[in-house]
């Protein structure tokens, strides 16, 4: 992993503003320094710290060396030169001069080094954390897109499938059996639908920061619009909800965290082998609010879980509609989260499993609100 060193690539430009720079803080000191020899001049020893204030200032704000050691070299000439009797004469041959001289010089040049030693470590440090999180968005698209090849590939393959047959031999089937042709058709029209919808969603974030517009959404609302539009979708499905009674507003992307709580109460209701109600919770923290999605049904293997949001399809061995993996689901419910600084769990309880995911009550970032 390679880190750009700050001195490198220097434009034009960046030369002639560190060096801007530089001569206005030098010049700023020379004005304190004359402001404090005028008001304690039995005290000069101390513009030597004004000027090595200065070298500091201009080791943070600059790129490279040169400009603080530059700035050493003349805060020590200036030293002599304006603070030093016979005044407006450089003079080295004072006593003892040379070796405050040499000793001054030292610390200005280790200071400056230091410092701008310091802030490429500070450099490297973020350009580390941003080659991470482009690693991170790689994998994640990855995923995603081994996920989309599969998940894609099977309900067409059942389309097409049941379609021809259907075509083929219309004048052989009865009624009863046409309707199973075509019933199995939407089924998986309306599941090609979600997977869309779903990548529609993740357009929504920004690529480059992993970050989304967020605004004040009342989580009540957020909560019954996507429940409206999962009772579109799973019309005998049950469910019940329970959120705080208090009003809530926190930031999000509604139409984002709406995506999320549909692919978890799917999950639920496609995966977890019962006709039992699932559950949807939202608790309300200090500082984050949570929101639980649980069934009552076979669980998640526990293998499983580590990985369960990585974007490979979950598919239960009780499962017989092996088509409908959720690994897309999943990896996009981690991805909207993620971009909400929240955080996104499975586990697994003593009748069935549990997704939760959190997000702030507050923005954390200009940018950002976070089975």
């Amino acid at each position: 992993m390679r880190f750009t060193s700050s001195i490198k690539h220097k434009t034009p430009e960046t030369f002639m503003g560190n060096a801007l720079l530089t001569a206005f803080i030098l010049v700023a000191s020379t004005v304190i320094a004359f402001w404090f020899f005028h008001i304690v001049p039995e005290n000069p020893a101390n513009i030597a710290l004004i000027y090595i204030t200065a070298l500091v200032l201009t080791a943070r704000f600059t790129s490279g060396y040169i400009y603080g050691i530059a700035a050493s070299l003349v805060s020590v000439v200036g030293i002599n030169y304006l603070f030093t009797y016979p005044y407006f004469q450089v003079n080295f041959t004072l006593t003892g001069y040379p070796v405050t001289f040499v000793f001054t010089l030292m610390i200005s040049l280790i200071v400056s080094t230091m410092t701008t030693r310091i802030k490429e470590q500070a450099d490297a440090l973020v350009e580390h954390e941003k080659l991470l999180m482009d690693a991170e968005k790689e994998k994640m698209r990855a995923n995603l897109l081994r996920s989309v090849s599969h998940d894609l590939r099977t309900p067409l393959t059942g389309i097409i499938g049941n379609s021809s047959t259907y075509i083929d031999n219309h004048t052989e089937l009865d009624e009863a059996e046409k309707l199973e042709l075509v019933s199995h058709i939407r089924e998986d029209s309306n599941w090609l639908l979600n997977m869309v919808e779903n990548l529609l969603s993740v357009t929504r974030i920004n690529q480059n920061s992993m970050k989304i517009a967020t605004s004040m959404e009342s989580v009540e609302e957020v909560v019954a619009e996507a429940i409206t539009r999962f009772y579109k979708r799973f019309p005998d499905a049950d469910v019940k909800v329970q959120v705080p009674e208090e009003f809530l507003m926190i930031p999000m992307d509604a139409m984002l965290i709406e995506q999320v709580i549909i692919n978890l109460l799917e999950n639920a209701i496609v995966h977890s082998g019962s006709k039992l109600p699932v559950e949807l919770t939202v608790v309300c923290g200090e500082k984050q609010v949570s929101f639980h999605v649980r069934d009552y049904g076979v669980g998640i293997s526990p293998d499983r879980l580590e990985t369960i949001f990585d974007g490979s399809s979950y598919r239960p061995e009780s499962s017989t509609d092996g088509h409908k993996g959720m690994g897309i689901g999943l990896s996009i419910c981690k991805t909207i989260i993620t971009a909400h600084s929240g955080t996104i769990i499975a586990r697994n309880h003593s009748s069935g499993c549990q997704f939760t995911f959190t997000l702030p009550v507050s923005d954390i970032s200009p940018q950002s609100a976070g089975h």
